[in-house]
């Protein structure tokens, strides 16, 4: 059962984003692109940063390029959002493609101390994508971005 996306009064406090979406799937994605977008304008984000890539697999060396980026122990962004949909199909490939993309995402995270919001969904057909991503009720989009402004403010607070 889906949880509706809560409304919340988050700042972002001059935080810099990026996010790395998928060409792929296109109608889906963009609509998570546009709700993280505007959540992250609303919220006073300094700067959000788009990078569109062919696919889910392609994410990952992007998400972890701008992770590496900055002068010093400072990193050029403070968060990351990486937006896909993957489609189960009638073989495997769409569940080598979300694992590999799992745990690439993780490690980006990890080693870079950057926070990388995973929102590349493994769904299996289209009516999962509809609920997830068309709407403005349960839109995972908004929900990334949330979560990248939260985390933002969690790493801004380790960092001081």
């Amino acid at each position: 059962m889906l949880t509706p996306v809560a409304a919340k009064q988050l700042e972002a406090n001059r935080s810099r984003f990026a996010i790395v979406a998928s060409l792929y799937n296109s109608r889906y994605v963009d609509a998570m692109l546009r709700a993280a977008r505007a959540e992250l304008k609303r919220a006073g984000a300094l700067s959000v940063q788009v990078v569109r890539v062919p696919g889910a697999y392609e994410i990952p060396v992007v998400a972890a390029t701008l992770a590496g980026q900055g002068t010093g122990s400072k990193p050029s962004v403070d968060a990351i959002l990486c937006l896909g949909v993957i489609l189960r199909g009638e073989t495997t490939h769409a569940a080598h493609i979300g694992e590999a993309v799992s745990q690439a995402l993780m490690q980006i995270q990890l080693q870079n101390h950057v926070p990388v919001i995973h929102e590349v969904l493994l769904l299996e057909n289209e009516e999962q994508a509809r609920a997830r991503c068309l709407g403005r009720k349960h839109n995972r989009g908004t929900e990334a971005a949330q979560t990248a402004i939260t985390m933002a403010g969690v790493m801004r607070s380790l960092r001081t």
